[in-house]
C-alpha cells in the first residue's frame, strides 16, 4: 500500500468566478482533504497561483494534478514534495499584556525568529514566519502564557531550480500555434 506524504500543487490560472470551486471539487470527489490553500496573483499579470498542500499518496497527487490540469481557466498545475520547495507560512499570535510580565517575552521572541507586530493596551500580536513546524513550535511556547487568538496562513512558495512558468507558456503557445496549423 503506498505511504501517504505532504504534497503541495500549484497551478497558475486565468482569474475567473467560480474556478476555486472548480478546483476544490476535484479533490472532494476524491475525498482528499486540503491541509492548506493560498491563492495569490504571479509574477504575469492576470495569472494567479493557487498553492494547495494536501497528504495524500503520489498516485493520488498526480491523478488530482491531471484533472486541475485539464481544466479550461488552468494554465499549468504541478505537484511537489518538501525537498524542491522553499516554502513558508506566517502565524499571528495574540498574547494578553500580562504576558510580558510572567516571562522574558523579548528572549522568546528573539529567540523564535518573531516580533511584535502591535501593541494594544490589553493584548499585543507577535508575527512569525517560518515553516508549520516552527509556527507550531512558537505556539506550543506561548500556550502556557494565555494565548487569546491564533492564525496561521497556507503555505506560499517558490521552486527550487525548475523551469519557470514563463517557459511552460512559452511551450504551451507552440503547442497551440503547432496544432491548429
Amino acid at each position: 500500500m503506498e505511504e501517504k506524504r505532504t504534497y503541495t500543487i500549484t497551478a497558475f490560472t486565468e482569474n475567473h468566478i467560480g474556478l476555486l470551486n472548480k478546483i476544490t471539487i476535484v479533490f472532494t470527489r476524491r475525498k482528499i482533504n486540503i491541509e492548506s490553500l493560498t491563492v495569490s496573483e504571479s509574477q504575469i499579470k492576470g495569472i494567479h497561483s493557487f498553492t494547495i498542500v494536501v497528504n495524500t499518496t503520489k498516485s493520488m497527487v498526480s491523478k488530482v494534478v491531471n484533472q486541475i490540469d485539464k481544466l479550461v481557466e488552468v494554465i499549468k498545475a504541478f505537484s511537489y514534495e518538501d525537498d524542491q520547495i522553499v516554502a513558508q507560512e506566517i502565524a499571528l499570535y495574540k498574547m494578553p499584556m500580562s504576558a510580558i510580565n510572567l516571562t522574558n517575552m523579548g528572549r522568546v521572541i528573539r529567540e523564535n525568529n518573531a516580533r511584535i507586530l502591535d501593541m494594544q493596551q490589553d493584548f499585543f500580536v507577535i508575527e512569525k514566519t517560518g515553516t508549520s513546524i516552527e509556527t507550531q513550535d512558537l505556539l506550543e511556547k506561548l500556550k502556557p502564557l494565555g494565548i487569546l487568538e491564533f492564525i496561521r496562513s497556507g503555505r506560499v512558495i517558490i521552486t527550487k531550480p525548475m523551469k519557470t512558468l514563463d517557459e511552460y507558456m512559452s511551450e504551451k503557445e507552440q503547442h497551440f500555434v503547432y496544432t491548429k496549423e
